[in-house]
């Protein structure tokens, strides 16, 4: 299951997001908003992160108009790797070498096309989990308990 949040600005990408995750028959939750009236990111960020952080939800998608203060709102939360994305590039190696389980995406900066490739190919692309990735995804993980070397 795959948790959509978004705040005002991030609301024009979430339907056709929803087109593609219709398309690929992945079943979603959308926790809002639905709204063009300003809200406030950081409480739609931290929505999603709960849940993928608590497993109700494997993986989040969340938009605002950057896609930037929704992701640190996100990040915050300890488990979550969520990664702003404006490309196809960086969504495929933001799996493939960093697991990441959340993605960010900016209404403002990345077209509904381009969104809807992106999230795609994130959703597509597995995890490498080759020894060198998984040692330093647990690294990061490390640094978030203050476990560090």
């Amino acid at each position: 299951m795959i948790v959509l949040a978004n705040d005002h600005g991030g609301l024009i990408l979430k339907q056709p997001l929803i087109e593609v995750l219709n398309e690929m028959d992945i079943p979603f939750r959308d926790i809002g908003t639905n709204s063009t009236e300003s809200t406030d990111y950081p409480l739609w960020g931290y929505k999603a992160a709960q849940l993928v952080a608590s497993g109700e939800c494997e993986r989040g998608i969340v938009m605002c108009g950057t896609g930037i203060g929704i992701s640190l709102s996100a990040n915050k939360i300890k488990g979550i790797r969520c990664v702003v994305c404006t490309d196809c590039y960086s969504a495929k190696l933001s799996r493939a070498h960093n697991d990441t389980n959340m993605l960010a995406l900016g209404g403002r900066v990345v077209g509904p096309d381009l969104a809807k490739m992106i999230v795609q190919i994130w959703l597509e692309t597995p995890f490498d989990g080759g020894e060198r990735h998984a040692r330093r995804v647990k690294m990061i993980m490390d640094i978030e308990r203050d476990q560090m070397l």
